[in-house]
């Protein structure tokens, strides 16, 4: 890892299903990320807001409520609004194989849904920070 990375994880939405979200999150957190977790109900303002004040380098939606193709392009937008566009977004969930390509198109980095190994989703997140901060070097 170039260097220690902050993530938010975050539950957008009516969804009051975290313990997916909470075992990403603390998976990140073993493999060296700092961790902020929003808990539930966030609305995309919310999460967009925690994105900004703690200065994160990426942000993760967990979606299991079927809101996907309104909750991330909303808080694609307001990151954009904020000046945050260069955080890196990613998601897991429920989310049909259908509308991953509709939200590769509008930003979203990757799509990670259940059964993913833990392993797979903090080494892809760690490359794709590692090669954002070498690009901005």
């Amino acid at each position: 890892m170039e260097r220690r990375y902050r993530v938010v994880v975050a539950k957008p939405g009516l969804d009051g299903h975290d313990r997916g979200a909470k075992v990403v999150a603390r998976a990140l957190r073993d493999a060296g990320f700092e961790v902020i977790y929003t808990g539930l109900h966030q609305t995309p303002d919310q999460v967009a807001a925690t994105v900004v004040q703690e200065d994160a380098d990426a942000v993760g939606l967990s979606l299991l409520s079927g809101a996907h193709m309104t909750l991330f392009p909303k808080v694609l937008e307001l990151l954009r609004q904020a000046g945050a566009g260069d955080v890196l977004v990613f998601g897991g969930g429920i989310i049909p194989p259908a509308d991953n390509a509709a939200l590769h198109e509008m930003g979203v980095a990757a799509l990670f849904t259940p059964g993913t190994s833990l392993s797979t989703i903090t080494e892809w997140l760690e490359n794709a920070l590692d090669e954002r901060e070498r690009s901005l070097a």
